[in-house]
Protein backbone atom coordinates (compact mmCIF):
# COMPACT_ATOMS: atom_id res chain seq x y z
CA UNK A 1 0.00 0.00 0.00
CA UNK A 2 1.35 3.23 -0.78
CA UNK A 3 2.55 5.65 1.76
CA UNK A 4 -0.26 8.54 1.43
CA UNK A 5 -2.79 6.26 1.56
CA UNK A 6 -1.51 4.78 4.87
CA UNK A 7 -1.08 7.98 6.27
CA UNK A 8 -4.18 9.14 5.33
CA UNK A 9 -6.15 5.46 7.06
CA UNK A 10 -4.15 6.43 9.91
CA UNK A 11 -5.20 10.08 10.14
CA UNK A 12 -8.71 9.36 9.99
CA UNK A 13 -8.39 7.00 12.77
CA UNK A 14 -7.00 9.36 15.03
CA UNK A 15 -9.45 12.13 13.96
CA UNK A 16 -12.24 9.85 14.75
CA UNK A 17 -11.00 8.94 18.13
CA UNK A 18 -10.38 12.72 18.57
CA UNK A 19 -13.87 13.45 17.57
CA UNK A 20 -12.81 15.58 14.94
CA UNK A 21 -16.04 15.41 12.23
CA UNK A 22 -14.58 17.93 10.09
CA UNK A 23 -11.63 16.12 9.37
CA UNK A 24 -12.95 12.83 9.57
CA UNK A 25 -15.28 13.51 7.15
CA UNK A 26 -12.79 14.98 4.90
CA UNK A 27 -10.14 11.89 5.17
CA UNK A 28 -13.30 9.54 4.42
CA UNK A 29 -14.39 11.30 1.01
CA UNK A 30 -10.63 11.36 0.39
CA UNK A 31 -10.08 7.93 1.03
CA UNK A 32 -13.36 7.11 -0.88
CA UNK A 33 -12.30 8.70 -3.98
CA UNK A 34 -9.19 6.79 -3.67
CA UNK A 35 -11.25 3.46 -3.39
CA UNK A 36 -13.10 4.36 -6.79
CA UNK A 37 -10.59 5.39 -8.71
CA UNK A 38 -8.39 2.15 -7.12
CA UNK A 39 -11.61 -0.34 -8.90
CA UNK A 40 -12.63 1.78 -11.66
CA UNK A 41 -10.92 0.93 -15.39
CA UNK A 42 -10.99 -2.71 -16.57
CA UNK A 43 -8.76 -4.47 -13.46
CA UNK A 44 -8.36 -3.18 -10.00
CA UNK A 45 -5.16 -1.48 -8.91
CA UNK A 46 -3.19 -0.11 -6.45
CA UNK A 47 -2.57 4.09 -6.28
CA UNK A 48 1.03 4.90 -6.45
CA UNK A 49 1.77 7.85 -3.86
CA UNK A 50 1.48 10.29 -7.28
CA UNK A 51 -1.64 9.26 -8.45
CA UNK A 52 -3.07 9.91 -4.58
CA UNK A 53 -1.69 13.62 -4.82
CA UNK A 54 -2.93 13.96 -8.23
CA UNK A 55 -6.56 13.11 -6.72
CA UNK A 56 -5.90 15.05 -3.16
CA UNK A 57 -5.30 18.38 -5.61
CA UNK A 58 -8.73 17.49 -8.13
CA UNK A 59 -10.49 17.42 -4.41
CA UNK A 60 -8.90 20.34 -3.43
CA UNK A 61 -9.27 22.12 -6.55
CA UNK A 62 -13.44 21.09 -6.21
CA UNK A 63 -13.14 22.41 -2.47
CA UNK A 64 -12.20 26.33 -3.71
CA UNK A 65 -14.67 26.08 -6.27
CA UNK A 66 -17.45 25.02 -4.35
CA UNK A 67 -16.49 27.47 -0.96
CA UNK A 68 -16.43 30.18 -4.18
CA UNK A 69 -19.71 29.06 -5.29
CA UNK A 70 -21.42 29.05 -1.87
CA UNK A 71 -19.83 32.95 -1.26
CA UNK A 72 -21.40 34.22 -4.13
CA UNK A 73 -24.23 32.30 -3.26
CA UNK A 74 -24.54 33.95 0.20
CA UNK A 75 -24.09 30.73 2.28
CA UNK A 76 -21.26 32.16 4.38
CA UNK A 77 -21.58 29.50 6.44
CA UNK A 78 -21.06 26.59 3.68
CA UNK A 79 -18.43 28.03 1.99
CA UNK A 80 -16.92 28.40 5.68
CA UNK A 81 -17.39 24.61 5.55
CA UNK A 82 -15.73 23.77 2.15
CA UNK A 83 -12.62 26.19 3.01
CA UNK A 84 -11.89 23.98 6.33
CA UNK A 85 -11.93 20.46 4.38
CA UNK A 86 -9.32 22.52 1.74
CA UNK A 87 -7.37 23.42 4.40
CA UNK A 88 -7.33 19.58 5.51
CA UNK A 89 -6.57 18.54 1.87
CA UNK A 90 -3.80 20.86 2.04
CA UNK A 91 -1.82 19.58 4.83
CA UNK A 92 -1.48 16.46 2.35
CA UNK A 93 -0.33 18.62 -0.95
CA UNK A 94 3.26 19.40 -1.71
CA UNK A 95 4.11 22.56 -1.37
CA UNK A 96 3.16 25.27 -3.56
CA UNK A 97 5.83 26.86 -5.98
CA UNK A 98 6.59 30.38 -5.64
CA UNK A 99 5.46 33.07 -9.02
CA UNK A 100 9.67 33.21 -8.99
CA UNK A 101 10.20 29.38 -9.26
CA UNK A 102 7.52 29.20 -11.64
CA UNK A 103 8.80 31.98 -13.93
CA UNK A 104 12.10 30.23 -13.94
CA UNK A 105 11.10 27.04 -14.71
CA UNK A 106 8.81 28.29 -17.32
CA UNK A 107 11.72 30.17 -18.64
CA UNK A 108 14.11 27.07 -18.36
CA UNK A 109 11.32 25.11 -20.56
CA UNK A 110 11.06 27.94 -23.16
CA UNK A 111 14.71 27.67 -23.60
CA UNK A 112 14.82 24.03 -23.61
CA UNK A 113 12.15 23.74 -26.67
CA UNK A 114 12.90 26.90 -28.10
CA UNK A 115 10.04 28.40 -28.53
CA UNK A 116 8.86 32.37 -29.48
CA UNK A 117 5.36 33.25 -29.76
CA UNK A 118 2.11 32.40 -28.51
CA UNK A 119 1.39 29.32 -31.29
CA UNK A 120 4.06 27.53 -29.02
CA UNK A 121 2.46 27.02 -26.00
CA UNK A 122 1.58 23.76 -26.17
CA UNK A 123 5.23 22.75 -26.52
CA UNK A 124 6.20 24.63 -23.73
CA UNK A 125 3.11 23.35 -21.33
CA UNK A 126 4.32 19.62 -22.45
CA UNK A 127 7.64 20.36 -20.73
CA UNK A 128 6.82 22.07 -17.49
CA UNK A 129 3.96 19.96 -16.70
CA UNK A 130 6.12 16.73 -15.44
CA UNK A 131 7.95 19.23 -13.66
CA UNK A 132 5.40 20.86 -11.90
CA UNK A 133 2.89 17.78 -11.20
CA UNK A 134 0.97 19.11 -8.31
CA UNK A 135 3.15 22.15 -7.08
CA UNK A 136 1.19 24.30 -9.14
CA UNK A 137 -2.14 24.53 -10.57
CA UNK A 138 -2.66 24.31 -14.34
CA UNK A 139 -4.26 27.95 -15.15
CA UNK A 140 -0.91 29.51 -13.09
CA UNK A 141 1.11 28.04 -15.05
CA UNK A 142 -1.01 28.71 -18.30
CA UNK A 143 -1.10 31.75 -17.70
CA UNK A 144 2.90 32.23 -16.79
CA UNK A 145 3.91 30.29 -19.81
CA UNK A 146 1.11 33.24 -21.51
CA UNK A 147 2.75 35.82 -20.34
CA UNK A 148 6.58 35.47 -21.26
CA UNK A 149 5.71 33.92 -24.53
CA UNK A 150 3.76 36.97 -25.45
CA UNK A 151 6.66 38.94 -23.96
Amino acid sequence: MSELKDRLQADLTSAMKARDTVRARTLRMVLSAVSAEEVSGSSARELSDDEIVALVTREAKKRREAADAFEKGGRADKAEAERAEGEILAGYLPAQLTDAELADMVTAAIEETGAAGPKAMGQVMKVVNPKVAGRAEGSRVAAEVRRQLSA
